[in-house]
């Protein structure tokens, strides 16, 4: 499972859910937009304390970002 890809697609899906844009995001945890961007794209490897920050800036448990769906799983 590629971890870039998985985080950004939660990511993406939990902003959405919230109805936060990249930009709004970007106010709540300092992250650039065009970050935020590449991370939804599964282009960015981010560290467990930028998971964090951004799960915080997000109001969701880090874990969730790293969780894979229920419908995906082996």
């Amino acid at each position: 499972m590629d971890m870039r890809r998985l985080v950004g697609e939660n990511f993406a899906r939990i902003r959405r859910e919230k109805g936060l844009t990249q930009e709004e995001v970007e106010a709540l945890s300092g992250f650039s937009q065009q970050y935020l961007s590449s991370l939804e794209n599964g282009r960015r490897n981010p560290t467990i304390i930028t998971l964090y920050e951004l799960a915080q800036a997000l109001g969701v448990s880090h874990v969730e970002l790293v969780a894979v769906p229920i419908g995906k799983r082996a």
